[in-house]
């Protein structure tokens, strides 16, 4: 459903898959800054939302996806991956448990088949599991003076808000959406668009399911350890992979984020392959210009390619900055014991 913030003046929509919301309200580099400097509130109202209600609801999810969620304290931001078998990640979520359920948003047209695939695991358990990408959308705040921005806004009583370092995630009701978007303007919260959101994202090294995963992406490759991956927990879809690479081995691939050569006026698209001495050893994910750094981009390389390397993408120079070592992994303490002499 299209937002009814893209009726904003200046709004622009943006590219697949956030073509609901806007990429920008008529000045992207000022945008950013607010961002930095004060405050601004972004349109994530493509994001799917997903309730999980229930007595079971915690210890449940805690058995289900990547993070140690059983008895998690209400108000307490986390991230989780639901995974197949052979660790490759299905869902990405973004959560909070408000006391009496836990909220989670997925990325956009994900809410369906996340709350699909939750529900068919409910067995006698008592959760309760619903869809809500229709009725709740996502309203995201940043930076260093959003609480202030937030302070005087009469939020329904019933919006669960998930506050992290950064960042601050209002699920509202739908028909609230331009009331508090408006009274969040008033209140000195610039209007930010997704460029400004994802040239910040992209900076701070955070990939995206979907846009700068495949389908054989793996929670080590993506630097997801620790942030949405649990290491002290176990019996979850996915979990020997996860064990299996942090203890013995290394993973195949590793996130880099690239420096692109901004004399060139375009951004590659997603998917473009990443050159090493003319052979392909990855691909570009999520692209932006940022406004200090330049044009930037996350990528995904082999292991096994040098750190110091420079690379080609789509005809553009690129200097990488590593994200996830190529050492990640390989934890295990093994002792060889040999036979005397």
């Amino acid at each position: 459903m299209t937002s009814p913030l893209l009726t904003r003046p200046g709004a622009v929509a943006a590219e697949p898959p956030d073509t609901d919301i806007a990429a920008h309200y008529g000045e992207p580099a000022q945008e950013q800054r607010a961002l930095e400097r004060d405050a601004g509130w972004v349109d994530r109202s493509d994001r799917g939302v997903v309730r999980v209600s229930g007595p079971d609801r915690l210890s449940w999810l805690h058995s289900l996806t990547s993070q140690f969620l059983d008895a998690i304290a209400p108000g307490t931001a986390t991230e989780s991956l639901v995974m197949d078998t052979k660790g490759h990640i299905k869902h990405h979520m973004s959560l909070v448990d408000d006391g009496t359920a836990v909220w989670a948003h997925t990325e956009p047209g994900g809410g369906a088949d996340l709350a699909a695939f939750l529900d068919s695991m409910r067995f006698m358990l008592r959760v309760e599991v619903e869809d809500l990408s229709e009725s709740r959308a996502v309203l995201t705040l940043a930076g260093p003076e959003r609480e202030a921005r937030l302070a005087g806004i009469a939020l329904p009583a019933d919006t669960p808000a998930r506050r992290t370092e950064d960042e601050t995630d209002l699920f509202l009701p739908a028909e609230e959406l331009v009331r508090v978007a408006d009274e969040l303007t008033g209140a000195g919260a610039r209007p930010v668009g997704l460029w400004a959101y994802e040239a910040r994202r992209i900076a701070a090294h955070r990939p995206r399911l979907g846009v700068d995963t495949d389908h054989r992406a793996i929670p080590h490759e993506m630097g997801w350890i620790g942030s949405a991956v649990h290491l002290e927990k176990g019996c979850y879809p996915g979990q020997e992979t996860v064990a299996r690479v942090h203890n013995l081995g290394r993973p195949p691939r590793r996130l880099v984020m690239l420096h692109l050569d901004g004399t060139a006026e375009r951004l590659p698209e997603q998917g473009t392959a990443i050159e090493l001495d003319g052979r392909a050893v990855g691909f570009v994910g999520s692209s932006a210009r940022h406004h200090e750094l330049g044009p930037i981009a996350l990528g995904l390389v082999k292991r096994n390619v040098p750190v110091e390397a420079d690379f080609l993408v789509d005809g553009i120079a690129a200097a990488q900055e590593v994200v996830v070592s190529p050492d990640t992994g390989a934890n295990a303490q093994i002792d060889l014991r040999r036979r005397p002499a």
